[in-house]
């Protein structure tokens, strides 16, 4: 992967700060004296697992695909919706937490999709295995 496992790897890390910071706003930064307060901090908690168990996941791709245990391209599938799914999923909640529309949260079943597409994608790859 080369070049372009760099790039996922920057990706992943990225990913995996925003989760952090979002978890500790979470856990810090909300009023949890009210009903709204505790509904943000728990969609909040939900979206920033779901994002850092996604960022461990494409640096795990990243170290089986330069292991070449996987099929490239089919890893590099997995990668995208692995991303795919780390916006819209705990963007939809991190927006719903924050107040943003209620309509948001019909993108958040899109996120959950794409994360289980990016699930059999590496199984696949897996299947396959070695190979561009």
């Amino acid at each position: 992967m080369g070049a372009a496992a760099r790039f996922w790897i920057v990706v992943a890390a990225l990913s995996g700060a925003i989760s952090v910071i979002i978890g500790a706003f979470a856990a810090h930064g909300l009023d949890l004296r009210t009903e709204a307060g505790l509904k943000a901090r728990d969609w909040l908690q939900t979206g920033s697992h779901y994002q850092m168990v996604h960022a461990l996941a494409m640096l795990g791709v990243c170290a089986l695909a330069g292991a070449e245990l996987l099929n490239v391209r089919l890893a590099v599938v997995a990668l995208w919706l692995f991303l795919v799914g780390s916006v819209l999923f705990p963007g939809a909640l991190y927006s719903l937490s924050f107040g943003g529309p209620r309509w948001f949260g019909a993108v958040a079943p899109i996120g959950g999709l794409a994360f289980i597409a990016g699930w059999v994608f590496l199984a696949i790859a897996a299947f396959k295995g070695r190979g561009v």
